[in-house]
């Protein structure tokens, strides 16, 4: 198994009571809560924090996209990817630029390109549509995102492995030049990773391509059901889908003790759940986003994240989260690797209201108890 570190920066220090009343934390919080100040501080921190992942060990860290919203301080995945390539040695997980929102899908081929180069062949290049807020922030239609999506992504896999110069004319794109310089170290280019939350077509589009699938924030039974799609979809295109080709996301917290790991996560994952993934449903999933064959999987999925109301004990015993003393995530996580047969972790260890010390604490206890059980599997 390989095991990888997702780190959301959220935004910790919002004056008490401004997560309590709104009615969403993105889009329409406004911004002049957020101090540069203590900002400067939370990036100094959470920088450290990334690099802790590959000290500890990790196969790589995950970064990732967001836009006008406290649940993560990363509106440019590739930008924070640039500040840990001089400072790691493992890989890093772009997870992932979000294609629709791009005009210039060239940019995102040029940067990873960049970055692969730079970092002697280590980004991981995931690609993903973007949360149904994101459609908001930047007033994309998001009837129109699938489609956005597709001839992005196959414009910069071709920008990567074509010789150009050559032409693009596509429904959203086109140029008259394509010949990007420099071209990815990793041949044919680097790879490819499709987190999803379990849309239909997200899943079939994956296992086409052979890339490795990710599921996010999920109860064990929908994580159960997508992985057999998952798997039928690859026997469909001709092959079978091994382990490293399927990854779970999932928020992780270790204490010394089941009480100890309740009493600090819990209210975290309150925050995570019930302040920072608060949004109107139309916020969440505006008109046109999902197509009706994906809208009730997805809408059950959520599971009632976003409502502001979700009981959190509840959702960790559905499998939102695992937390506990080393010997009780071990055994869950090997339960559940045994029969999910993912071969891709992909640890949230830094979420909601989490401190530094509770964070390394976390991880140290992670690394040196549970991993070593789990990386034969």
């Amino acid at each position: 198994m390989k095991f990888f570190g997702f780190h959301l920066m959220p935004y910790q220090d919002l004056p008490a009571g401004h997560l309590d009343g709104t009615a969403s934390s993105w889009v329409t919080l406004s911004n002049a809560l957020f101090d540069p100040e203590k900002g400067h501080r939370l990036y100094r921190r959470y920088i450290e924090e990334l690099i802790a992942f590959d000290r500890a060990g990790f196969d790589g860290i995950c970064v990732n996209e967001h836009h006008q919203t406290a649940y993560g301080l990363m509106p440019s995945p590739d930008v924070m990817a640039a500040v840990l390539v001089p400072q790691t040695t493992c890989r890093i997980a772009i997870l992932g630029n979000a294609l629709p929102l791009r005009d210039h899908p060239l940019r995102v081929a040029e940067e990873v390109a960049m970055l692969d180069v730079i970092s002697g062949g280590r980004i991981i290049s995931g690609f993903v549509r973007g949360i149904g807020a994101e459609y908001h922030t930047f007033g994309v239609d998001p009837a129109s995102s699938r489609e956005r999506f597709h001839e992005a992504h196959d414009l910069i896999v071709a920008a990567w492995t074509r010789p150009g110069p050559f032409e693009w004319y596509g429904k959203h794109y086109k140029f008259r030049y394509v010949n990007p310089w420099p071209r990815p170290l990793q041949q044919p280019h680097p790879p490819i990773w499709s987190p999803s939350q379990g849309s239909g077509e997200t899943i079939d589009w994956a296992a086409k391509h052979r890339y490795t699938y990710l599921q996010t924030y999920s109860e064990l039974a929908s994580v159960r059901r997508v992985f057999d799609e998952f798997r039928a979809a690859a026997q469909r295109y001709g092959y079978t889908a091994a382990p490293e080709q399927i990854g779970w996301s999932i928020p992780v917290f270790v204490a010394d003790t089941d009480e100890r790991a309740e009493e600090v996560a819990l209210p975290a994952l309150d925050r995570l759940f019930n302040k920072l993934m608060r949004m109107p449903r139309d916020v969440f999933f505006p008109a046109g986003y999902l197509t009706p064959a994906s809208s009730a999987r997805v809408m059950a999925a959520k599971g009632g994240l976003g409502s502001g109301n979700a009981d959190v004990r509840d959702l960790v015993n559905r499998g939102y989260a695992v937390i506990g003393s080393p010997d009780t995530v071990r055994q869950r996580l090997e339960a559940h690797a045994k029969e999910l047969g993912f071969g891709c972790f992909c640890g949230v260890f830094q979420f909601g209201s989490l401190g530094h010390e509770d964070f390394l604490a976390s991880l140290h206890l992670f690394t040196q108890k549970v991993m070593p059980a789990l990386r034969a599997l």
